[in-house]
């Protein structure tokens, strides 16, 4: 088990909002420096432009640096999943995140699970295991099914129990659900907030410890030390007043967060 960051975790000092956003070295060398074990590639669209010595020097700065290295992107279709496999073979790559849905295809359950049947065989064979996360636009039972009928060690879940809260699923059911076939944990805490005027609420992240996720019960449910399972850390920070303040806010937020999962790992 080892604890990250995600590139969801330099989200805005990655975008384009950014005066100077990051580039991939980049958020591997500060993530190194921050004293994190891993670095998920998540839904970072630009490394399927990456030839063979872009990734190539990719891994060998994380080697350098001590990191292990996590891919994510979404979607279940066969060419593209075979095509992330190529990029987890360059890497040395053990686990790939993906979704149900990408933007041009939205399977059903029986469609999901033939895609899944043509592809897992090349992840048993590569050795390398795919995590399907919980999120709202798919209900976490009918992700849960498909995974139970396919019944593989390389196929589980990637849980982010904060998602499915837009599809009024309570994150400890959630949790409840799917703990014995979690793969990956994306770990991040969220609250409401009531908005102005008092119509309505925001549902936003905020630092470890002070929203609605219950750390504590989730590690003990999942058990991700002795099972191996990594902590990846990701925010829902929202946009403050301007880029600097944002950027700033966002790295307390991962150096919070990083100290808090951190010291809970010693706790019973």
């Amino acid at each position: 088990m080892a604890i990250g960051l995600s590139t969801y975790s330099f989200f805005w000092r990655a975008s384009e909002r950014v005066p100077h956003p990051l580039d991939l070295p980049q958020m591997l060398q500060q993530t190194a420096e921050l004293g994190a074990d891993v670095f998920q590639i998540c839904d970072f669209k630009a490394i399927e432009a990456f030839g063979v010595s872009e990734l190539l020097d990719l891994k060998c700065q994380a080697d350098d640096l001590g990191l292990e290295l996590e891919l994510g992107t979404r979607g279940l279709d066969t060419e593209h999943l075979r095509k992330y496999l190529g990029f987890a073979e360059i890497l040395g790559v053990r686990l790939i995140r993906s979704m149900f849905n990408s933007n041009s295809l939205k399977p059903t359950s029986d469609q999901a699970l033939a895609l899944l049947q043509t592809v897992i065989p090349q992840f048993v064979e590569q050795d390398v295991k795919l995590a399907l996360e919980t999120y709202e636009q798919v209900p976490t039972r009918r992700v849960l099914q498909v995974i139970e009928r396919i019944d593989s060690p390389w196929l589980g879940i990637c849980l982010d129990p904060g998602n499915c809260v837009a599809a009024l699923e309570n994150p400890t059911d959630v949790i409840d659900m799917t703990a014995e076939r979690v793969l990956n944990l994306h770990v991040k805490d969220f609250a409401f907030s009531r908005r102005d005027g008092w119509v309505g609420f925001t549902f936003a992240g905020c630092p470890m410890g002070e929203g609605l996720l219950d750390y504590a019960y989730m590690r003990s449910k999942v058990r991700p030390d002795t099972r191996h399972i990594n902590q990846i850390i990701e925010h829902w920070l929202p946009w403050q007043l301007d880029a600097a303040s944002t950027c700033a806010l966002e790295d307390q937020w991962t150096r919070h967060n990083l100290n808090y999962l951190t010291t809970r790992q010693t706790e019973e």
